[in-house]
């Protein structure tokens, strides 16, 4: 999966394959044409309201997408909690790590692209995460 160039549309429309919902079904929940429905499957990105119906309907957090790509790709200072600044957001105390998202990572080591204190620094996981990922997935040989 690259999670640094996304196309929603194509994303969800593996996803209704994979789910085999038929259209009708599809129509009836957006009420929209079938034309409208396969518009949405070639729009590299889709309104957050519409994206909301297709994950509901489809039972996938396609979001998490995008979370991916902040944790891989954002730069470090995106990337830092700032604890001092008040916010009536709500406050993630964890990153949301997939497997496809570990994997990367510790094929990055692997490989020898990054060193374990390249990663821990770029991507800012802890140094407990990371070797803990390490263990658990040792077949990679790290």
């Amino acid at each position: 999966m690259n999670f640094k160039n996304i196309h929603i549309g194509q994303m969800i429309e593996k996803r209704v394959s994979e789910s085999k919902i038929e259209l009708s079904r599809i129509r009836k929940f957006f009420q929209d044409t079938d034309q409208e429905i396969c518009e949405m499957y070639l729009k590299e990105s889709l309104p957050t309201d519409i994206l909301l119906k297709w994950s509901k309907l489809l039972e996938y957090d396609f979001f998490r997408l995008y979370t991916q790509h902040l944790i891989l790709y954002a730069s470090s200072s995106v990337k830092e909690i700032r604890v001092d600044k008040k916010t009536i957001l709500p406050q993630f105390r964890k990153n949301i790590y997939t497997k496809e998202v570990i994997n990367f990572i510790l094929e990055q080591i692997e490989t020898g692209k990054m060193t374990k204190m390249q990663v821990m620094e770029r991507y800012r996981i802890p140094k407990t995460t990371l070797y803990k990922w390490i263990k658990k997935y040792k077949n990679l040989n790290i």
